[in-house]
């Protein structure tokens, strides 16, 4: 088996991919009210969502979240791959941050209580975009 990923980019591979495994399969087991509360602040945000049904948004968000941390916890799926999947992944999270009301303090980036939960999402973002921009630059 050829292992794809560098040694020093495995730290933050495997930090993120669990904490999306993680995220993945703890949404496998969400009751209707969790789903209803994630689809509702997905489509409050991203209107495209709103026809979905709640649970089977919820499912189908499970079933990215653990692909993806899995991507990334093996070392075979190329950086570049597992990069690009992370950065857009969190795009959308870093999206739902600036763009739910009472989710950053009025004027500023800041977060307000109820955002801090999503804004500490911009270091996956910070992961996906360092995986991508090193493959992309490399000798």
């Amino acid at each position: 088996m050829r292992i794809l990923a560098r040694s020093h980019q495995l730290p933050t591979r495997l930090a993120a991919g669990a904490f999306l495994l993680n995220s993945g399969l703890t949404k496998r087991a969400a009751d209707r009210q969790t789903a209803e509360g994630l689809h509702g602040m997905a489509a409050g945000t991203y209107p495209f969502l709103a026809d979905q049904d709640p649970e089977q948004f919820t499912r189908r968000l499970s079933i990215a979240e653990v692909a993806l941390g899995t991507a990334l916890l093996v070392p075979v799926v190329p950086s570049l791959v597992a990069g690009a999947g992370l950065t857009a992944f969190a795009g959308g999270l870093v999206g739902l941050y600036l763009k739910t009301p009472g989710m950053r303090q009025e004027g500023s980036l800041r977060p307000t209580q109820q955002g801090i939960t999503v804004a500490k999402d911009v270091w996956l973002l910070a992961i996906g975009l360092g995986l991508v921009m090193e493959e992309l630059t490399k000798d």
